[in-house]
């Protein structure tokens, strides 16, 4: 049993050392830890540092290209590399490696594909309320969205097992956290949630540059992958809303007719039908996304087959 401990990493060349310091180099019932970190185009030394600090693996992309091209290069590197186990964590260490065992010990049992740990994000000392209550918010938004119960969305301690790294394709090009755990509930993976510790911050968030910003791009994030994965369900629902609109103004007008009075009501019959027909239309769009959807999942489920054949053609040589 082989795990690759990943670390995204950028500009990181002061707390790295640290963070390496602090990951378990055994554990029961793994025969081997490695360490990999992504260096995204970093501007300091932190490729050295990796090196010197005892990074058996050390990959740099470029340019920098933002947290979600790290997690996913780290993913393919650690797969490629014959990992059985990836767990993923941050060059600040915000997470504490001695919580690393109680993070793969689900995989460990063969209880989970995907392990997250839970910061406990509504008592977070160094979050502000605002953000505290953002945080647990979002969670229920996302887990509502994945079809899962998800206390800490946004947490990057996580352990996958090889066939789950496999299944995962981050699209997005700002964080991988929402994404891969939508795309995890859509392919009915098992995801695990484990109590984790925090340590003090080192340095403020790079991926948080303000709240309203942070939000934004969250309910960006979710409403993408949510209409990618379920398109039948947000466009009928949608159109379904547009159709009861025009019945009500349908039924309005039948009304104020029946009474006598229809004459000055015309532009609720043109409203109700414009409302009816866009309805219809959106219910339509929503069947051939559907259609798309099944298509993608197929080209999926192929991808994931050729990555497979050429991981054990590697493992092979």
């Amino acid at each position: 049993m082989k795990l690759i401990i990943q670390i995204p990493a950028y500009n990181e060349e002061a707390t790295l050392p640290q963070t390496l310091r602090d990951l378990p180099r055994a554990l029961p019932g793994v025969d081997r830890i490695e360490v990999l970190v992504v260096d995204d185009g970093s501007t300091d030394r932190t490729a050295e540092v990796a090196r010197a600090a005892g990074a058996d693996y050390v990959v740099r992309l470029k340019r920098h290209r933002g947290l979600a091209a790290a997690f996913a290069l780290g993913l393919e590197t650690a797969l490629r590399l014959g990992a059985d186990i990836i767990v993923n964590t941050d060059a600040d260490r915000q997470y504490r490696g001695e919580d690393l065992a109680r993070l793969v010990q689900p995989l460990l049992e063969g209880q989970a594909d995907i392990v997250v740990g839970d910061r406990g994000v509504a008592a977070l000392a160094h979050f502000s309320p605002l953000k505290r209550w953002l945080q647990r918010w979002g969670s229920w938004v996302v887990g509502r969205a994945a079809g899962l119960s998800i206390p800490d969305a946004t947490s990057g301690f996580r352990a996958f097992t090889r066939e789950a790294a496999m299944r995962l394709t981050v699209l997005g090009d700002y964080t991988y956290t929402l994404e891969t755990l939508i795309q995890a509930g859509a392919r009915g993976m098992q995801v695990v949630y484990v109590p984790v510790g925090t340590n003090p911050p080192t340095r403020p968030s790079r991926l948080i540059r303000s709240i309203p910003s942070f939000v934004a791009i969250s309910a960006v994030t979710i409403v993408r992958f949510y209409t990618m994965y379920r398109p039948l369900r947000v466009f009928t629902t949608l159109g379904g809303l547009l159709i009861a609109g025009g019945l009500a103004l349908g039924a309005r007008f039948l009304y104020f007719y029946l009474r006598g009075g229809g004459a000055g009501h015309v532009q609720s019959l043109i409203l109700a039908a414009i409302l009816t027909i866009v309805g219809f239309q959106v219910c339509l769009i929503g069947l051939v996304a559907d259609l798309i959807q099944m298509n993608r999942r197929m080209l999926e489920e192929v991808l994931h087959r050729v990555r497979r054949l050429e991981l054990e053609r590697d493992r092979g040589k």
